[in-house]
């Protein structure tokens, strides 16, 4: 199974649509993020798990960069659940690390964001049931590697992430 190069972040073909990356810094997060934000023209799912502290959160300021925000303008939802950012395609932005037991998304209005407008990226989507996630998403597991770097495994769940991961680990700079 081949590695490949993007921006000196190698990944690591794990099986059938999955791919593992090292990240060795907060650098290396943001321009995993800011290089799928560059393929990405809505409709797309992505979810983010691993602990807290993982780096979910730097991820998205990086896919946002790649979409054309300033990332300052990227702040964690803990409490307002989800921020829509005005972008074109606009970004939803979800975290469920508040929310327990289990969740209605309809009753916290994630549903809505399931369509062909919106890029929605959801941190801690393991708080959802499999069946409360779109068959079509690409899911990002970070973990700790060291105090700075981390391991993210990518898999695609349908056609759509699988052309969307292909074009990813396809880069090379």
């Amino acid at each position: 199974m081949g590695n490949v190069q993007l921006q000196k972040l190698r990944f690591s073909h794990k099986g059938e649509h999955q791919w593992k990356c090292l990240l060795r810094s907060r650098l290396d997060t943001e321009r995993l993020g800011m290089a799928i934000g560059n393929e990405l023209r809505g409709g797309e799912i992505i979810t983010l798990t691993g602990e807290l502290g993982a780096g979910k959160t730097c991820f998205v300021r990086g896919l946002a960069k790649g979409m054309g925000l300033s990332t300052e303008e990227v702040t964690s939802p803990t409490f307002t659940i989800i921020q829509e950012y005005e972008n074109q395609p606009p970004i939803a932005h979800v975290d469920l690390y508040r929310l327990e037991g289990s969740i209605a998304i309809d009753e916290i209005g994630l549903s809505a964001y399931f369509d062909t407008e919106h890029v929605v990226v959801i941190e801690w989507a393991d708080r959802l049931s499999q069946a409360q996630l779109p068959d079509d998403r690409l899911a990002l597991h970070m973990t700790f590697g060291s105090r700075y770097s981390r391991h993210v495994m990518l898999q695609a769940f349908g056609t759509r992430s699988q052309v969307l991961l292909n074009a990813l680990v396809s880069q090379e700079n």
